[in-house]
């Protein structure tokens, strides 16, 4: 089979499975938020403490295997082509799922969470692949509907997970395999390669492999690192919302879990049609750049109207700004991809990987921990100033952005 014709039955196949994945992962980690908290307690014996402790240990350890696996993967990819390394992921990601769904203690629940860490960062692989199979002037709205797939996942993950949750909080976990391994089988019957043998890597190099060597790519290439920069601020300023909002909103407005939803469903709804109608009109517009900015700038102002809103009806006129973070993303990758060859298009997910991974292990500390401090500190009581917090990172990630986004393409990119 040609190039030519490899790359156009790709783009046939591919998006739906691609999208199908993303989603995967995204409600894989929505389930988590309502259900594995409370099965940690119970293996706990109901002490609520040592459940919130183990649940750190819990998301850190997934974190830290995102920023291992991540690399490893990706250059996998690079290697031997994506569509084996997807297959061998999402295979996996349905077996931890059934591990988790029937583990008899803690440590067996443990180790489920470490197999799910390690399969999970297949979303590098999958990057790559839509980097193969789409035109660069097109990557950033293609990438634009992956983000939405995630915004999906956030939205029905937490309702799935409570409503089979609430008669058995094993089920969710049932459900999450079978419905990888329904993917798992389209991928395996329908998906087509998207990286032809004569664009792919000659060696699988461990020393790019290790997380520190994957960001060796980052550096060089001119004017990758400060946008790998730009996508790692946001991350970390993103990882408040599941850290603290829950609480936050709580004790700040008194919102009950049933308007908690309500909110939660209005700001993933308003993310989803950003990422999905909004992206590539912007982009077409106003180019990558552009499209970063605003993003960034969105997440500053929403964060810090999220933090400082005294009431529960102005905290809302924050939620659709806050849809527009949903630009960032999309613009990066657009950004990125062009700056790399095909041969490194999984390298870069990789590494990308990797920093979102960092993200997942210090975020939680610093604004849980920030978020405790606030309420305790009697002379300085702003309940939002972890809020506040991840408002200082989306305008550092908006001046990154400003003085090193420029269009450059390293190279022309094949269509």
């Amino acid at each position: 089979m040609s190039e030519s014709s490899t790359r156009g039955a790709g783009r046939q196949a591919s998006f739906g499975f691609i999208f199908a994945l993303a989603l995967m992962n995204s409600v894989s980690f929505g389930i988590m938020i309502p259900i594995l908290p409370n099965l940690i307690k119970q293996f706990t014996g109901g002490d609520t403490a040592a459940a919130s402790e183990w649940n750190l240990v819990f998301g850190a350890t997934w974190g830290l295997l995102q920023f291992v696996c991540g690399p490893i993967l990706g250059l996998m990819a690079d290697r031997w082509g994506r569509r084996p390394v997807l297959l061998i992921s999402l295979f996996g990601l349905a077996v931890d799922f059934l591990f988790m769904a029937f583990a008899p203690s803690l440590w067996w629940l443990f180790l489920g969470r470490i197999l799910n860490g390690m399969t999970a960062a297949s979303f590098s692989t999958a990057g790559a692949y839509l980097a193969d199979v789409t035109p660069p002037a097109e990557r950033a709205k293609v990438f634009g509907w992956m983000s939405s797939a995630f915004s999906f996942g956030f939205i029905f993950g937490p309702f799935i997970g409570g409503w089979l949750g609430e008669s058995d909080l094993r089920l969710p976990f049932i459900a999450a395999a079978a419905l990888t391994f329904v993917n798992w089988l389209y991928g395996l019957f329908i998906l087509p390669e998207s990286l032809p043998v004569e664009r792919r890597a000659t060696r699988f190099d461990w020393r790019k492999a290790n997380p520190l060597g994957s960001l060796t790519l980052l550096r060089s290439h001119r004017g990758l690192l400060p946008l790998a920069g730009v996508g790692f601020l946001f991350q970390l300023a993103h990882v408040v919302l599941p850290t603290i909002f829950v609480l936050y909103l709580g004790y700040r407005y008194g919102w009950t879990p049933k308007v908690l939803g309500s909110i939660f469903l209005a700001t993933g709804v308003s993310g989803v049609i950003v990422q999905t109608f909004l992206v590539g009109p912007v982009v077409k517009a106003v180019g990558e750049r552009n499209t970063v900015l605003i993003g960034t700038a969105a997440g500053a102002v929403a964060f810090a109207w999220y933090a400082g809103a005294p009431t529960g009806t102005l905290y809302l006129i924050g939620i659709p700004v806050f849809a527009f973070t949903g630009l960032i993303m999309p613009g990066l990758q657009g950004l990125m991809t062009q700056r790399v060859s095909p041969q490194e298009q999984g390298q870069l997910q990789g590494a990308n990987q990797s920093l979102m991974g960092l993200a997942s292990i210090f975020g939680p500390v610093i604004f849980g921990e920030t978020f405790a401090w606030s309420l305790r500190h009697e002379g300085f009581h702003v309940p939002g100033l972890a809020i506040y917090v991840a408002s200082s990172l989306m305008a550092g990630a908006f001046l990154l952005a400003f003085a090193s986004a420029r269009a450059r393409k390293a190279s022309p990119q094949p269509a």
